[in-house]
């Protein structure tokens, strides 16, 4: 079942930072946007690629519903363009959310033109095969993250967090009490408190020089 509109609108406001300090799974931060503002929330759909093929990917962009997120493992030769500007095509028309892939893509320029939002860990111009072996559905493991079909995938400037599904509500509550209480630590950092006093640090351990030293 695709996410509620309100429960999207909801995550994408609190974002990757505040899910991944709220009981979300943060992945390594080698995965990035491939260009400057994407920005994606959907379901997961988990595929796992032979090195240097891609017959997975068209795959799961063939039969992915809308509003999923391909979240994608490379066994292999990660230094490939395993996706690119013709499956960026196939996947708007079917209405997928994007992609997250710890491995290489191509076609940055058409993939911002088309507003698909891509994270990878890397560009990568060679292309792949599309004959052997992989999976659909099942469980990955991608930036260091476990991640099975229905969990939730947060992606914008500051990386990209996985929120378990059956986890959603829990995360979802700690992350607005989160967002709730920084806003308060805002309103008395303007105001002119110092974050040594707000969170209670121990400022010892820091050796400081005396003016004029």
């Amino acid at each position: 079942m695709a996410l509620p509109a309100n429960v999207r609108a909801t995550l994408a406001r609190l974002g990757a930072a505040t899910l991944g300090e709220s009981g979300g799974a943060s992945m390594a931060a080698a995965i990035r946007p491939a260009w400057a503002g994407a920005t994606l929330v959907g379901e997961a759909l988990p595929v796992r690629c032979s090195p240097g093929d891609n017959l997975a990917i068209h795959v799961a962009t063939a039969t992915a519903s809308p509003g999923q997120v391909l979240v994608v493992q490379i066994d292999g030769e990660p230094e490939r363009g395993y996706w690119g500007e013709v499956l960026t095509t196939g996947a708007e028309a079917r209405g997928v959310a994007g992609l997250v892939i710890e491995g290489g893509v191509r076609d940055v320029a058409a993939l911002e033109a088309h507003h698909f939002a891509v994270f990878s860990t890397l560009i990568a111009l060679r292309g792949a095969a599309k004959a052997a072996t992989g999976t659909v559905g099942e469980p990955v493991q991608v930036g260091g993250v476990g991640v099975a079909a229905g969990d939730i995938v947060v992606g914008d400037a500051d990386g990209v967090t996985v929120v378990p599904g059956v986890r959603l509500a829990e995360v979802l509550d700690a992350a607005e009490r989160r967002e709730s209480r920084e806003a308060e630590l805002f309103e008395q950092l303007r105001a002119g408190a110092t974050t040594v006093e707000l969170l209670g640090l121990d400022p010892s351990p820091v050796r400081r020089a005396e003016p004029g030293s």
